[in-house]
């Protein structure tokens, strides 16, 4: 993979979304994936950035990524290809793994 490949995200309400390297994407889709759960209940959505930090590998993202802004990037975009949603009715934000 090219260290500059980037990635078009999507975003769940049709707008456009952001390009980002390839790599960023990845990593990110992986250690939310992994605290998502399946479950009808789901998880906060305001839980993922301090889940995800301690699993993410830090030597394939940016030294001065700001892990909130990629967990709502990727996670707009995991939305707008149906691998995840958000649980209807829940506030906070929830969200479960399709």
């Amino acid at each position: 993979m090219d260290a500059d490949e980037r990635i078009q995200t999507q975003h769940p309400d049709g707008k456009q979304g952001v390009r980002i390297r390839r790599a960023y994407y990845e990593e990110m889709r992986r250690a939310l994936l992994r605290v998502i759960p399946k479950d009808d209940e789901g998880i906060v959505f305001g839980d993922l950035s301090r889940l995800v930090e301690p699993i993410l590998d830090r030597t394939r993202m940016p030294e001065t990524a700001s892990t909130q802004w990629y967990v709502v990037v990727v996670k707009q975009d995991l939305e707008a290809r149906g691998i995840i949603e958000q649980v209807a009715g829940a506030r906070p934000q929830r969200l479960r793994r399709c």
